[in-house]
């Protein structure tokens, strides 16, 4: 049981912000999942992350102990953008899940990752050794993998003090009226279909995302985008809000089978400084074959 008293320098911060600060040995997302779990205690309740602390508050923090990994290692080929000590940038490609889970206990990158290196962190539990941040199983592109805690630890307070750069390409449906722009909209669980995320100004969490069309031809768009925050579903609730939703996207677009196998997004440009030497990197990924295929289709 860790037990603090917030100091009044420290009052008036999200409670999340606040642990974050106080217990730097603790990864934001960690310290997240805990307050959700109910190991947080704010003046002897359960709280929300958002719960804001005030002077002299009494925070208790329950830490129960990591578990071990259970997946097992598979022979699986990775694609590597960089690998050292601390940390891999993969290029993972559309159909592959990032990591075990209902449904799919076998052949995601965790096992493949397990199978090529020796240590991973532990930090995301048993089910997600080395997992930093995630992209969906049709998702293709850059993804950054942490060897180690401390490593796991540097690249989610990063990631959630949103110093991460996060580029993507998307090829979509229409043709934009701006050539560019800003969709400042927060996104939230939609309230009828529990598999869907959807813009919600009221209860959903901030959500930008810029855009900038690079090709536009035939009722098709091929579009960068740079994200400013992490939100699920983000780039495909957004276009579908702007009424481009993304091609081959099943779940916000309709009948997109039939125009791509798979939804066209993909993780083109990630950046961040290294967790050890503070050297600021940036990796881009290739556009893989489908993606390309596609393009060079819509725009001959």
């Amino acid at each position: 049981m860790i037990e603090l008293i917030v100091p009044n320098e420290r009052a008036g911060l999200r409670l999340d912000r606040y642990l974050a600060l106080a217990l730097p040995e603790f990864s934001r997302a960690r310290l997240q999942d805990l307050i959700r779990s109910g190991e947080v205690h704010l003046q002897g309740k359960n709280v929300r992350v958002r719960e804001m602390v005030r002077c002299a508050d009494v925070v208790r923090l329950s830490v129960p102990p990591l578990q071990a990994i259970a997946a097992q290692p598979e022979d699986i080929p990775l694609s590597l953008l960089f690998e050292d000590e601390d940390l891999l940038v993969v290029d993972k490609p559309a159909g592959l899940v990032v990591h075990p889970g209902a449904g799919n206990q076998t052949h995601t990158l965790v096992n493949a990752l397990l199978h090529h290196c020796s240590t991973l962190s532990g930090i995301g539990g048993k089910q997600r050794p080395g997992i930093v941040h995630r992209l969906d199983k049709q998702t293709s592109g850059a993804m950054v993998v942490a060897k180690n805690d401390a490593t796991h630890q540097e690249l989610s307070r990063q990631f959630a003090d949103r110093e991460i750069t996060k580029i993507y390409l998307t090829l979509v449906t229409g043709v934009f009226r701006r050539a560019r722009g800003s969709i400042d909209a927060s996104i939230g669980r939609h309230p009828i279909h529990r598999k869907k995320m959807a813009v919600n100004q009221e209860r959903g969490r901030t959500a930008r995302t810029d855009y900038r069309v690079l090709q536009a031809e035939g009722g098709v768009s091929l579009v960068e985008c740079t994200l400013h925050s992490g939100r699920t579903h983000q780039i495909r609730v957004h276009m579908h809000h702007l009424g481009h939703p993304v091609l081959g996207d099943s779940l916000y677009g309709r009948n997109q089978q039939r125009v791509a196998p798979r939804q066209m997004l993909h993780s083109w440009k990630l950046g961040f400084a290294h967790p050890r030497t503070g050297e600021r990197m940036l990796f881009e990924a290739p556009m893989p074959g489908d993606f390309r295929q596609l393009q060079e289709n819509a725009f001959r």
